[in-house]
C-alpha cells in the first residue's frame, strides 16, 4: 500500500511563491514517476508537472518557467517550487505517484492566490 502526504498549501498574494511538498510512503519500491496534478473549482484535474525516477520532467504549458519539479528518489519525496503565482493557479493540488501499471494520489492541498 502506497501513501502520499502533501504538505505546504495556502494563501499567497499574485506574484507570489509557495512550495509544495510530498511523501510517500509503504512498502519499499521503486516508483516510475512522481508528479503533481490539480483542480480548480468546476474544471478536469490537469496535470502540472511530472518528474521521472531518471528525472525527467514535463510541465503543462501554463506553469512553464514558473514553476519547477524536483525529487528525491532515496526519500520518495516530490516537491513544487511555484513562483509568479496567478490567481488562475488556484486549485487543488494533488501529488502522483506511478509504481508499474498503477497510479496512486495524495489527499490534495490547497492552493488559492489572491489577486
Amino acid at each position: 500500500q502506497v501513501q502520499l502526504v502533501e504538505s505546504g498549501g495556502g494563501l499567497v498574494q499574485a506574484g507570489g511563491s509557495l512550495r509544495l511538498s510530498c511523501a510517500a510512503s509503504g512498502s519499499t519500491f521503486s516508483f516510475n514517476a512522481m508528479g503533481w496534478y490539480r483542480q480548480a473549482p468546476g474544471k478536469q484535474r490537469e496535470l502540472v508537472a511530472i518528474i521521472t525516477r531518471g528525472g525527467t520532467t514535463n510541465y503543462a504549458d501554463s506553469v512553464k518557467g514558473r514553476f519547477t519539479i524536483s525529487g528525491d528518489n532515496a526519500k520518495n519525496t516530490v516537491s513544487l517550487q511555484m513562483n509568479s503565482l496567478k490567481s488562475e493557479d488556484t486549485a487543488i493540488y494533488y501529488c502522483w505517484l506511478k509504481w508499474g501499471v498503477s497510479g496512486y494520489w495524495g489527499q490534495g492541498t490547497q492552493v488559492t492566490v489572491s489577486s
